[in-house]
């Protein structure tokens, strides 16, 4: 499969596993499940041609491993990132000291007065090492990146969770907890 078909079908994905799985009249389940059969199914009625194995090479060479299957391979779900609400039964990890987000210009003076919002997203994202963050805030232009006081923060009560794909989640981070670049 050539990377193009792949990125592709990636995007589709995260459309349908992460935003809006009614694109397709997909059902996922209350921890973001679709059945793989139906969804098969229901992307080729749509026309968006998909099969097991196009779906098996997806998820095993997505550099972010943003989609996992269950222990048969009959079910799917993105890792992170939803809009849609589902349970994805995180569990408390506590951070390393410092996490990373990668944002742009344009994003830091709402960043300097809010702190960093996970606004349609369930969660705000961060990065174990500035070179994630860096290819993150990259997709949007010229990348800034945050240093974030996630050990701090922790010990202050926050909540942060490690998704299957180790991306660090939590609900929020105030400014006080944010070093901005110079």
């Amino acid at each position: 499969m050539n990377e193009k078909t792949a990125k592709n079908i990636s995007k589709f994905l995260s459309l349908v596993l992460r935003h809006s799985p009614q694109t397709i009249g997909l059902k996922l389940d209350e921890n973001g499940w679709a059945d793989v059969e139906e969804l098969i199914a229901k992307c080729s009625r749509n026309g968006n041609v998909l099969n097991k194995e196009l779906l098996d090479y997806v998820v095993e060479n997505n550099d972010k491993k943003r989609f996992a299957f269950n222990e048969d391979k009959t079910k799917i779900r993105a890792s992170q990132g939803h809009s849609v609400t589902v349970e994805l039964n995180l569990r408390i990890v506590e951070p390393l000291d410092y996490l990373y987000h990668g944002t742009v210009q344009a994003s830091i003076d709402a960043i300097k007065e809010k702190g960093l919002q996970k606004m349609s997203r369930q969660h705000v994202h961060l990065s174990k090492d500035r070179e994630t963050a860096i290819k993150v805030g990259s997709r949007r232009g010229v990348p800034q990146i945050l240093t974030i006081k996630s050990g701090e923060m922790f010990r202050d009560g926050f909540t942060f969770y490690l998704s299957e794909n180790n991306v660090w989640l939590t609900d929020e981070v105030p400014v006080k907890y944010i070093e901005f670049p110079s």
